[in-house]
C-alpha cells in the first residue's frame, strides 16, 4: 500500500514549519536516508530524510508553503511491492500553491514550567522490538550514534518518530533519571501544569505613519511566543555584582601568547562560559530546573550561550563547562557559532542546556537584564568592562570593571542560593587561576 510520508516534527517543540524546498521529485527512487526535502523549524533549516524505500508518486505540499503543521500529509511513496503507477491520480507533481498565510496565533495557555511544549509526532509509536527478525531496525542517525556510545540495543526500544522511527528522545530513559539523562533531553518532557489565564495576542497595528509590514519568519513567531510565556510565567527577580577583571585580562594576554602556536585566540567570553560552568558546581542549588511538583537538579554544567543570527537568536550549548579546558570551550563555540549563522546546528545542539549567558559586552552595553531560558533556572547577562574608580586595598583607584546580572527563577532558586552563585562567579573571575586548575 502506497507510504504517506508527513512533516515530521523535527524538534520537541516544532508545531509546524516551512518546507522550504524539495530535493526529489514524482517518479524518483528513494531509500532510506536519502534527503527528501529541506524544513525550515523555527530555529533553523534542516534536511529530511526518507525513511522507507520506494517511489515517489505524488508531491502533496509544493515548496515555499509556510505554516505546514506537522503530521500534515507532505508526499507520497509506493512502496517496492506495488507498482508505481498504481496510485495513477497522483502520478504528478501539484501546481506551485501560494504562500500560506500564517494568522495571528490564537491565545494559547503557557505552561508553568516552561514555554516549550510537547507536540505530536508524524505518525503512532511502533514498537521495535515487535518487529519481524528480518526487518532492520530504522533509526536515526544520532539515535544511532547514542545507542553505539552508552551500549543501547535498539531492538528493545520504541520508536516515536515517523514510522516508528527511532530519535534522540526515545534514548533518554534507557540513560537514566533525569538527572543523569543528557542535559538536551526535551524541556516538554517536564510536563509542567497549565497557567490558568491564557496570554492574550496583541491587537493589529493600525497606523497612517508611512511604513512597511514585514511577515514574520518562523523563528521570530517562536521567539516572540516563548519570551512572552517565559515573562508572564517565570517570577524573575535579579542580582547584579561589579567584577573586577584586570587579573582575568592578564591571564588571558598570557594563555594568549602561550597558545598562539596552535591557532588559539582565547576572548573573554570563552573564560566567562568556564567561570560560569564551575560557578555552577560550587554553587549547585543554582543549578536546577523548576518542572511542576518536582526539582530537577542537574550534575553537569551546560552552559547555553547567546549567539545573533540573521533574523534572530539561537543558543548553542557547551556541554560539561565546568570540566572542559578553556582551549577546548574556544573550539567549540567557534564551531558552534559559525554553523549557527549558517542555520546548521542539530537540534541536540541548541535545545537543553543547565543555565545561559548573554553578552552584550562588546557593543559596549554596561549592564541589562536578561529573560530565562526556561526551563533553565537562570541566565547570566555580562556588560562591557571598562575602566572605572575602584576601591582597591583600601585606596581609591582605577580598575577594569564589568558589571554581570543574574536572572534567577524564584520557583526554584532562593535569593541566598542566587547570590552564592553571583559570589562563586565574582570570586572565579577576580582570580581566574582557580578557571585552569
Amino acid at each position: 500500500m502506497p507510504i504517506t510520508i508527513k512533516m515530521p516534527a523535527l524538534s520537541p517543540t516544532m508545531e509546524e514549519g516551512t518546507l522550504a524546498k524539495w530535493l526529489v521529485k514524482v517518479g524518483d527512487r528513494v531509500s532510506s536516508g536519502d534527503i527528501m526535502a529541506e524544513i525550515e523549524t523555527d530555529k533553523a533549516t534542516m534536511e529530511f530524510e526518507a525513511v522507507d524505500e520506494g517511489v515517489v508518486v505524488s508531491i502533496d505540499v509544493s515548496e515555499g508553503s509556510e505554516g505546514v503543521k506537522v503530521g500534515t500529509v507532505i508526499a507520497t511513496i509506493a512502496g517496492d511491492d506495488e507498482s508505481a503507477a498504481a496510485p495513477a491520480a497522483n502520478a504528478q507533481e501539484i501546481a506551485p500553491a501560494p504562500v500560506v498565510e500564517v494568522p495571528p496565533a490564537a491565545p494559547v495557555a503557557a505552561p508553568v514550567a516552561a514555554p516549550v511544549v510537547s507536540v505530536p509526532v508524524a505518525s503512532a509509536p511502533v514498537p521495535v522490538a515487535a518487529m519481524p527478525a528480518n526487518e532492520r531496525v530504522i533509526a536515526s542517525p544520532l539515535a544511532k550514534r547514542i545507542a553505539l556510545d552508552k551500549g543501547i540495543d535498539l531492538a528493545g526500544v520504541t520508536g516515536s518518530g515517523p514510522h516508528g522511527r527511532i530519535v534522540k528522545a526515545d534514548l533518554d530513559g534507557a540513560l537514566g533519571s533525569p538527572v543523569a539523562a543528557p542535559i538536551s533531553a526535551p524541556a516538554a518532557s517536564f510536563a509542567p501544569a497549565p497557567l490558568a489565564a491564557a496570554i492574550p495576542s496583541p491587537a493589529p497595528l493600525a497606523t497612517d505613519i508611512p511604513h512597511e509590514a514585514v511577515k514574520l519568519s518562523t523563528m521570530r513567531k517562536t521567539i516572540a511566543r516563548r519570551l512572552t510565556e517565559a515573562k508572564a510565567t517565570v517570577p524573575h527577580y535579579y542580582l547584579t555584582v561589579d567584577i573586577r577583571l584586570d587579573a582575568l585580562l592578564k591571564l588571558r594576554t598570557e594563555l594568549n601568547a602561550a597558545l598562539g602556536a596552535q591557532g588559539i585566540k582565547l576572548s573573554v567570553n570563552d573564560l566567562m562560559i568556564k567561570a560560569l560552568g564551575k560557578a555552577l558546581m560550587l554553587a549547585p542549588d543554582a543549578n536546577v530546573s523548576f518542572a511542576g511538583d518536582q526539582l530537577i537538579r542537574y550534575s553537569r554544567a551546560d552552559i547555553s550561550v547567546a549567539v545573533s543570527i540573521a533574523g534572530g537568536l539561537i543558543t548553542p550549548i557547551v556541554t560539561g563547562a565546568d570540566v572542559k579546558s578553556i582551549s577546548t570551550i574556544q573550539k567549540e563555540m567557534t564551531d558552534l557559532a559559525a554553523r549557527a549563522k549558517q542555520g546548521k546546528l542539530q537540534p541536540h545542539e541548541y535545545q537543553g542546556g543547565t543555565a545561559s549567558l548573554s553578552n552584550l559586552g562588546m557593543f559596549g552595553i554596561k549592564q541589562f537584564d536578561a529573560v530565562i531560558n526556561p526551563p533553565q533556572g537562570m541566565i547570566m547577562a555580562i556588560g562591557a568592562g571598562d575602566k572605572r574608580p575602584y576601591v582597591i586595598d583600601d585606596a581609591l583607584g582605577i580598575a577594569t570593571v564589568m558589571t554581570a546580572t543574574g536572572s534567577f527563577d524564584h520557583r526554584a532558586i532562593d535569593g541566598a542560593e542566587g547570590a552564592q552563585l553571583m559570589q562563586a562567579f565574582k570570586s572565579l573571575i577576580e582570580a581566574p587561576l582557580a578557571l585552569v586548575a
